[in-house]
């Protein structure tokens, strides 16, 4: 779908509806029975209807407790920042735009702890909770109540798509997170949130499956549920009929930009684990072996020949990465983790997630008609353009005459990037989609030492260069991109 906060779109083949029609036939008993029970049809049939009409009431009882419940721990979230542009015409740059999503997110602690999707906060450099109007609002520091709050953003995983945020409020209501593991299909749950901006909105549904995987080659999967979720929904709860939380609402597969009854939530499970190593370790750990691998389908082993057609094949081993190291090569077929088999994807994502970084995962291969066993160590995934994208929310980071959000060079950044000539100059964060000047610009990652050849140290010493400049001068940027140096040459059309 159309994307306002990270929703995604499906394209399918057009399936022409089947439409059915349900008739519920009221057979009329012979005339001769009719009589015979003339004096009584009422008494007979009124206490079945009305025994209906309890249940009835008793299940809309039921749902109106339930929400009354949930809605004081589902919050509004606005985030204003940059944000990544889906410009197409860019494909090899990261660009980022000004602009203001709308969101929704759950208290999970009462001292202020809230989460939601990272992509609906991702570039926020202000970002913004609405408490729910029909709750209580808690009092601040200085008595005053409140049900707006500035928030700070304290993790934003890209890799689970959650993020957790922090908001100076105590004795907030909050939601229980339930056993992801338990969910059933066919489980009644009901989604909240803010679709479409209307907040403290409750759609019902029920768990249409339990790990879908809509990507075969991605180990990520989610609770579906045909519960209605709509753009403005991520970050939202989706709870049981206890109120607990099952899932986080992040995603929708639709044609038309809506709901179309598959929409994708984050499993509480894993709220639960990046939620404590949050807390307790300050970061989220990933981990990674170095290797890319894909599933294996019939027409994948046709191609290369292979004897089988399931399991995962590795497409890449990461020059320098642990699996490198062990000896593991692009082609090789992984047939068990630590004797355990894995015949997919997912199923070899879920065998390493128990591993700690350091232990050695022991790993099966099939390499021609040879089986090897290989000790790799589990690493920790580190990508340096997300979390330089994560520090953008800083002041004064855009370079507009350059259509660049930068940041000055600084030892928690050399820490972050390969290794450099300098130890000066200036970051690039992330691209904005216009600048002033054409011709070929810098990447994140690179990092600007000169401009026409005056060093510059600082964002404010590259805005001063900058500044000097006729709009007639032609720019030449000395960048460090991946190890090398270059001249990078940008002139404006006046």
């Amino acid at each position: 779908m159309k994307i306002l906060e990270g929703t995604v779109q499906k394209r399918a083949r057009l399936i022409h509806p089947v439409i059915f029609c349900l008739s519920v036939l009221i057979a009329s008993p012979p005339l001769a029975a009719q009589s015979s029970k003339a004096a009584s049809p009422v008494q007979t049939k009124r206490p079945i209807l009305d025994n209906n009409f309890d249940q009835l009431h008793q299940v809309s009882a039921s749902l109106q407790s339930l929400s009354k419940r949930v809605s004081p721990s589902v919050v509004q979230i606005f985030s204003t920042g940059y944000k990544p542009d889906s410009d197409r015409d860019h494909r090899n740059t990261t660009l980022l735009s000004r602009g203001l999503t709308s969101g929704s997110g759950i208290i999970i602690a009462s001292d202020g702890w809230i989460v939601t999707n990272a992509h609906v906060v991702q570039g926020g450099r202000r970002i913004r909770v609405q408490l729910n109007h029909e709750g209580e609002f808690p009092a601040t520091q200085s008595g005053a109540r409140h049900a707006l709050f500035d928030a700070k953003l304290v993790v934003a995983d890209r890799d689970t798509d959650l993020a957790l945020l922090k908001i100076e409020a105590t004795d907030l209501p909050t939601l229980e997170l339930a056993d992801s593991s338990d969910l059933k299909q066919g489980q009644l749950v009901l989604a909240f949130g803010s679709p479409l901006g209307f907040d403290n909105s409750v759609s019902m549904g029920i768990v249409s499956s339990v790990a879908r995987q809509p990507d075969p080659d991605s180990p990520t999967i989610y609770v579906q549920t045909d519960a209605a979720i709509n753009p403005g929904n991520s970050g939202g709860p989706l709870v049981d009929t206890s109120g607990r939380i099952v899932g986080i609402n992040t995603l929708i597969l639709t044609q038309s930009g809506g709901n179309e009854g598959i929409g994708l939530a984050i499993p509480s499970n894993v709220v639960r684990s990046v939620y404590n190593q949050v807390r307790n370790e300050g970061h989220v750990h990933h981990h990674q072996i170095g290797i890319s691998a894909r599933n294996i389908t019939p027409g994948l082993a046709s191609g290369l020949g292979l004897d089988r057609e399931d399991g995962i094949v590795i497409e890449d081993v990461v020059p320098g990465g642990p699996a490198t190291s062990a000896g593991l090569m692009p082609g090789d077929i992984v047939l068990s983790v630590n004797e355990k088999q894995v015949q997919n994807i997912r199923q070899f994502a879920l065998a390493l997630y128990p591993f700690a970084v350091g232990e050695n995962a022991k790993l099966e291969i099939q390499r021609g008609k040879q089986v090897l066993s290989y000790q790799i160590p589990v690493s920790e995934k580190q990508d340096v353009q997300e979390r330089l994208a994560d520090l953008v929310t800083r002041e004064q980071a855009n370079i507009p005459q350059l259509g660049i959000l930068a940041l000055t060079l600084d030892e928690q950044l050399v820490a972050m990037l390969p290794p450099l000539r300098n130890r000066f100059g200036v970051v690039i964060a992330g691209k904005e989609a216009y600048g002033a000047y054409e011709g070929e610009g810098p990447l994140p990652g690179d990092v600007i030492y000169s401009v026409n050849g005056k060093q510059v140290d600082s964002i404010d010493s590259l805005r001063a260069v900058l500044e000097r400049l006729k709009t007639t001068d032609a720019i030449a940027l000395q960048v460090e991109r991946l190890g090398s140096l270059h001249y990078l040459v940008l002139e404006t059309d006046q």
